[in-house]
């Protein structure tokens, strides 16, 4: 392996990591459409036409994305200048900001909501996976860069309000900001934070772990997280304390620079509005005969553009039967001595919005040009518009966007973009050191959680608790089913009926076996504190809520017992040429 290409080939090995790797095909809840994503992209190019089969393939797409991105580099740039420089960015953040400058850069793209305290833990494997993949091509003399969009303009506050942790005692908690700091319809990024978000900091300080790390982590709250910040800003901050170093730049599409250079794209969207909403049915319709989901709800009336009234709040149009838009739903009366609905056209106005008020796309793509911050992106347009304003040769994503791509491309195409390549984003169970020793203990894997509690327990049952009964109960279902084949089968030559009366005799009494067999395991390790408390645990840290910690489980949690060295940890775990989930053992 070259030097110069450590980000392109580094293992997790090679940084003293051990890991695991489970194929998504085994893990619950997965997708066909995702799992024939991953299996290879290139066959769904029907979906995705600019799929490709490997992260290194994307790089040749880099003079068609350079010759396609007709954005003004320069006012882009300055806004991502400012805003990262109020974050307090790292110097290779804003090295990284000038070379973006430069007619031959392009953009490595992720981005996720401002969740609470960053959210989820795959928004920080979002991230590094862009970081990585801008290292690798740079190191192969690409020139490139990576870019985390913040997806500010989202205004459902509850799935950003709240963050999971594990405490101290090791059991799942959370700690949320009040929903009364969000008024109705505000995009999240725009949220003011108030007093209220020292009691939170507060709480989730108090029930994680006193260690050595506490203090830089209550700093770093801190100094993100405070009264008179909106909730978008204190976001980026955390993540720029955290990734900053890394070179990550952050951007906010609510920055009206950005929201300036966006409107002609805004225009022709609101323009080519009917055309979208219809391609976007079709194309739900084709993946479904294709025996595939739709992940957006399709409707023909549909506009791709959210109205923002005088309060920031956003608002849906759709399409009426005069073939014009209106609100969907009450909206913001309008001022009775204000000029009549085209004067306030004509004039920019004061921004009132009637219910019954009815535009034409002709004069809302007008209003769009004249006040771009009136409006913003819904979830099928969002992306058309990030890689409008940024030179983007790869988005890293998860199932469900890569679910969206399926049906954005159909806008790429009507706007005359070309469309991006997806990649799926790094997808990490971190075990900490006193759970792999648990596991190992008792002979458990990941995998085995995912078939329940009851199947846990039996695991541990047989190989650490019960073994002996274990066995018999094992020999017992042996023993007695193969003595009814024997039985079956003379039975099937006298009369076949009876045959089929002893199949349904037998399911019954093996169904009063395996409930026997559950119930010992139960009373076996409900004798045993100490390890059902562990499994009940485990649970918690590796799959809360039934579903993959990355989902749940807030860094917050690790940083409070590993410190900002987790961040490299899960840098260096991250492997590019891997489609799998990564199990690593800390």
């Amino acid at each position: 392996m070259s030097t110069t290409e450590i980000a392109c080939h580094s293992t997790p090995e090679q940084a003293g990591l051990r890991v695991e790797t489970i194929p998504f095909d085994q893990i619950p809840q997965q997708t066909r459409l995702f799992l024939d994503y991953l299996h290879d992209p290139t066959a769904l190019r029907r979906f995705y036409p600019e799929a490709v089969r490997f992260h290194y393939e994307v790089s040749q797409r880099r003079d068609h994305v350079l010759a396609n991105h007709k954005s003004d580099r320069s006012t882009v740039c300055d806004a991502l200048e400012q805003m990262n420089r109020k974050w307090v960015a790292s110097e290779k953040t804003l090295a990284n900001i000038r070379r973006l400058r430069e007619p031959d850069c392009i953009a490595v793209v992720s981005g996720q909501q401002a969740g609470l305290f960053t959210g989820p833990l795959y928004t920080i494997y979002k991230a590094l996976s862009a970081v990585k993949l801008a290292e690798c091509m740079s190191q192969r003399g690409i020139k490139s860069v990576p870019v985390f969009w913040i997806a500010t303009e989202d205004h459902d506050f509850p799935e950003v309000a709240t963050a999971e942790i594990i405490n101290r005692d090791c059991v799942l908690s959370s700690v949320s900001v009040p929903a009364e700091v969000h008024p109705d319809g505000l995009p999240v990024g725009r949220v003011v934070l108030d007093e209220t978000i020292e009691t939170s900091i507060q709480s989730l300080l108090a029930a994680l772990p006193k260690t050595e790390f506490s203090d830089d982590l209550e700093k770093l709250l801190r100094a993100a997280y405070q009264p008179g910040r909106k909730f978008g800003d204190a976001f980026a901050q955390m993540m720029t304390a955290l990734i900053g170093e890394q070179g990550l730049i952050l951007l906010d599409p609510l920055d009206p620079q950005l929201k300036q250079v966006a409107a002609p794209l805004y225009a022709d969207a609101a323009r080519r509005a009917h055309d979208i909403a219809l391609a976007i049915v079709n194309r739900s319709h084709e993946l479904e005969e294709a025996g595939y989901h739709a992940q957006v709800a399709p409707s023909e009336n549909s506009f791709p553009l959210f109205w923002h009234d005088d309060n920031g709040a956003r608002h849906a149009l759709t399409r009426n039967e005069h073939g014009k838009y209106q609100a969907k739903g009450p909206g913001q009366a309008p001022d009775p001595g204000a000029p009549s609905r085209a004067a306030r056209l004509g004039s920019g106005g004061e921004g009132g919005l009637d219910s019954n008020a009815e535009f034409t796309a002709d004069e809302l793509a007008e209003w769009a040009l004249r006040e771009p911050d009136r409006f913003s992106p819904n979830v099928t347009l969002r992306a058309v518009v990030q890689d409008f304003l940024l030179p983007t040769i790869a988005y890293y994503c998860g199932a469900a966007e890569i679910a969206y791509f399926a049906q954005t491309a159909e806008v790429y195409r009507i706007l005359d973009r070309p469309a991006t390549p997806i990649l799926h984003r790094a997808s990490l169970t971190l075990v900490e050191k006193h759970t792999w020793r648990s596991l190992d203990r008792y002979g458990i894997r990941l995998v085995d959680f995912f078939g329940g509690a009851d199947h846990v327990l039996a695991r541990v049952v047989k190989e650490y608790l019960g073994k002996e009964t274990s066995e018999a109960f094992d020999h017992t279902t042996r023993s007695f089913n193969n003595e009814l084949d024997d039985l079956q089968e003379q039975l099937r030559r006298v009369d076949p009926t009876l045959a089929e009366a002893l199949e349904k005799g037998r399911r019954k009494i093996n169904y009063q076996i395996d409930g026997l067999r559950t119930r010992f395991n139960r009373a076996q390790v409900g004798r045993d504190e100490a390890v059902h408390r562990q499994i009940e645990r485990a649970f918690d840290l590796l799959y809360p809520g039934k579903a993959l910690q990355e989902r749940h489980i807030n860094i917050t949690s690790l940083l409070a017992r590993h410190g900002r060295y987790v961040i490299d940890w899960i840098y260096n775990a991250i492997e590019l040429e891997s489609n799998d989930h990564e199990v690593v053992y800390l």
